[in-house]
């Protein structure tokens, strides 16, 4: 199985997602998202298959989500100029993610993952 795990390193909730997976013997490739954020062919075949809306492909507690005014020219723009601003900029995009052959997951709940990986 192939599991690629999207994080920010200094992010306490990817730590404990990354801990998780240690601690479950699950296998992945990390990627961090500031050096290699993810590109708008990515997203866009991500946010398809993850089957969620693009808001929630967001980081909406972050400092530069809050200082584009986020809250307010979302609502305003199409879903491709959504994709675009998230591939301008990984501190955007809500983390961390695991692509998995078994689904795809955004942010960390433990028992979600539990669900997708284990059962």
């Amino acid at each position: 199985m192939n599991n690629l795990f999207i994080e920010y390193p200094k992010c306490s909730t990817c730590q404990k997602a990354k801990n998780w997976l240690e601690a479950n013997n699950i296998k992945y490739e990390d990627r961090n998202i500031v050096e290699n954020n993810p590109t708008e062919k990515e997203l866009t075949e991500w946010i398809q298959t993850s089957g969620k809306e693009i808001k929630k492909w967001f980081n909406t507690s972050g400092l530069k989500y809050k200082s584009l005014n986020l809250k307010e020219k979302l609502p305003n723009m199409t879903d491709e100029e959504k994709i675009k601003l998230l591939a301008s900029d990984g501190m955007l995009v809500k983390r961390p993610i695991l692509i998995s052959d078994k689904g795809i997951l955004i942010g960390f709940r433990e028992a979600g993952w539990q669900e997708i990986l284990l059962d």
